[in-house]
């Protein structure tokens, strides 16, 4: 069992008893600067999409968005976009968000009826004077922006759901996103994920997008951090950018990309930034995160990259400048 006790000595032994941590740092030392990164194992397919749009002549945006769009049109990933697995009222819903380091930023919560959420933000930011819009007036502002309805309930994801409510229990299974997962596919039932991508040029600039289908079976109406500017995602001009990943109601309570960013701003490496908010959580929450995962992926102007969780397992794909792409385990906190 995870105690406040344990927390705490996690918190004082760290970069000692935790040998990933070490390794993170040196290997930050030695690797060629990071173009884009992005959240998890299939975050390599994102990357390489992005790299392409980049290559292309595209601008970070529209990086950022042909990255998102892959994961968010695969029917076997169910936690991003088509093949999400839905609420539990049988609904597939969807949150996600854009945003550049000049203050651009479009986000969109509780879309339905449409395969590219990311693309819907956009547009919120392109062509609206809003930040964020939801539910049905999302889909609404879809259909005008021209992007056609497709029911996002996919065979595999109804099946999921109709065994879910045979007893309609919830219980969030940490890294499950993961291809060759041994307890459940990635973006199991059981879990909630995100992919969180973050990309920047050679001049310093920077751009990100976050998106999800959320929580599987969660409440109607629910809405995680993903599309929440500070939460899932934070980009500001000369310091860097983050995204999370994990249970995103941990996230929200401590606005946790905005405050990896500032951590930044004050000073701190992009790694260092990603330890403290984790910390942070860790004592704050105490045994209320136990067999919670919880991460953050940081990247600066520079191409450094950060990543730190609660718990083994979470992984997140870097890309550099010349096109190569590698998947990494992120250090964690906690050993299990």
């Amino acid at each position: 069992m995870t105690s406040r006790r344990d927390v705490m000595a996690a918190l004082g032994v760290i970069g000692g008893a935790l040998p990933f941590a070490t390794a993170a740092r040196a290997q930050a030392k030695t690797a060629a600067p990071a173009l884009i990164v992005s959240t998890w194992d299939f975050g390599a397919a994102a990357n390489d999409a992005a790299f392409a749009r980049m290559k292309a002549g595209g601008s970070l945006l529209d990086a950022v968005e042909a990255g998102a769009m892959v994961p968010e049109a695969d029917p076997e990933n169910h936690s991003v976009g088509y093949g999400g697995y839905p609420d539990r009222d049988g609904h597939v819903t969807l949150d996600a968000v854009i945003m550049d380091d000049r203050g651009g930023v479009g986000a969109v919560a509780a879309l339905e009826d449409t395969v590219h959420a990311i693309s819907v933000a956009r547009r919120v930011m392109e062509k609206t004077p809003h930040t964020l819009i939801v539910g049905e007036g999302a889909t609404r502002f879809a259909r005008d922006q021209g992007f056609p309805k497709v029911d996002l309930l996919t065979p595999a994801a109804e099946t999921a759901w109709r065994d879910w409510l045979k007893t309609a229990k919830y219980r969030p299974v940490a890294n499950s996103e993961n291809a060759g997962s041994t307890r459940l596919p990635r973006g199991g039932a059981l879990d909630h994920d995100t992919i969180g991508l973050l990309a920047r040029d050679t001049a310093g600039h920077l751009a990100g997008a976050c998106t999800t289908s959320g929580m599987a079976f969660k409440m109607r109406g629910r809405v995680g951090d993903s599309p929440q500017v500070g939460a899932g995602l934070y980009v500001e001009a000369g310091v860097g950018g983050a995204t999370s990943t994990g249970l995103g109601e941990e996230v929200t309570r401590v606005s946790g990309s905005a405050r990896v960013v500032a951590s930044m701003r004050a000073g701190l490496s992009p790694q260092a930034a990603c330890e403290e908010v984790v910390k942070h959580i860790a004592a704050l929450r105490g045994d209320a995160i136990k067999g919670v995962q919880v991460g953050f992926l940081a990247l600066d102007p520079r191409g450094r990259v950060g990543a730190f969780c609660l718990l083994p397992g979470f992984t997140y794909a870097v890309t550099d400048t010349a096109g190569r792409t590698r998947v990494l385990p992120a250090p964690s906190l906690f050993r299990a």
